[in-house]
């Protein structure tokens, strides 16, 4: 069975894929106020009632997001985006 099936079949999983594809948006959304290969480093998090989660490869690449915060916020907000809210998060690397 072909995954989009899948997902199409299963409610709990129909949502995921909605809330991955709002991650994936949100992210494409924000991706020209990163600077230069600030990107790299910049995945797209978890989306929920509160806002949305940027994972950041390390505490440096975390520092830079926060500044650049209330920008991402106004982006998304301007796109209609709501909460419109952005978390910042180390992303944990494996062991």
């Amino acid at each position: 069975m072909p995954i989009a099936n899948a997902l199409a079949q299963n409610e709990g999983l129909a949502r995921l894929g909605i809330l991955l594809r709002e991650s994936n948006r949100r992210m494409d959304i924000i991706k020209p106020a990163l600077p230069g290969a600030l990107t790299r480093f910049v995945k797209p998090g978890p989306v929920d009632e509160e806002g949305w989660t940027l994972l950041a490869a390390n505490a440096a690449i975390a520092a830079k997001l926060r500044h650049l915060q209330p920008r991402l916020e106004a982006m998304l907000a301007e796109m209609g985006m709501v909460p419109a809210k952005v978390r910042v998060k180390v992303q944990q690397q494996g062991i």
